[in-house]
């Protein structure tokens, strides 16, 4: 079975507007991978095949919330799902509780990031559909998490209720293969990805 690979476009100059676009249909090549978006680029899930998550939503309903994320509204633009509680947007444990709630009330697909084995497997509690177990000191670096922490990787996925997804520093599929002999389901990649010289060569390594 080939592994899930989540990119995460963030805010990069080389994944938002007119760039996601192209970026999601180099992504839209392979049909084990899931994007995450800025809001505003979730329209582009109506021109790939490929699911599209937002980056994040917010636990607020209709009304006067200026400048949050609906969760609804997501939806309705073409998302199948969003990442919750990355290291650069953490949110609290009882915040998260109700948003896994509210996502799952509106069939949105929830990857909900941990920093360590013991908050995965309180957080896989909560039943998202995947959690993604990301050591900060790790992320956006060369060092992938799979060799640097390798026991990270295998901890999460004992302590874990649900699919266990690992991330940071994932660049090739060397990295992948040993994720996977860990025990999780895949990887959460972002700037390996994206500020590639070539994304379709990486993610056709990492896609395995």
């Amino acid at each position: 079975m080939k592994p899930l690979v989540v990119v995460n476009f963030k805010t990069y100059k080389e994944a938002t507007g007119a760039n996601a676009l192209k970026l999601a249909k180099i992504c839209s090549r392979f049909k084990n991978v899931i994007i995450c978006v800025q809001p505003s680029d979730i329209c582009i899930s109506k021109k790939i095949k490929i699911p599209v998550f937002a980056q994040h939503v917010d636990l607020v309903d209709y009304g006067q919330f200026t400048g949050f994320i609906l969760p609804e509204n997501v939806k309705a633009d073409g998302a199948r799902g969003t990442l919750l509680n990355h290291s650069e947007h953490r949110l609290k444990f009882d915040v998260l509780k109700k948003l896994v709630q509210r996502c799952k009330k509106i069939k949105l697909k929830t990857i909900v990031c941990a920093k360590t084995a013991d908050e995965a497997g309180r957080l896989s509690r909560l039943k998202p559909d995947f959690i993604a177990i990301e050591p900060p000191e790790l992320i956006g670096g060369k060092i992938s998490v799979s060799t640097a922490k390798p026991e990270l990787i295998s901890d999460a996925v004992k302590k874990s209720i649900v699919p266990v997804l690992c991330g940071a520093g994932v660049h090739t599929g060397e990295d992948v293969k040993i994720a996977l002999k860990l025990g999780a389901k895949g990887v959460l990649v972002a700037s390996g990805v994206v500020k590639a010289r070539n994304p379709a060569n990486v993610l056709k390594e990492l896609a395995l």
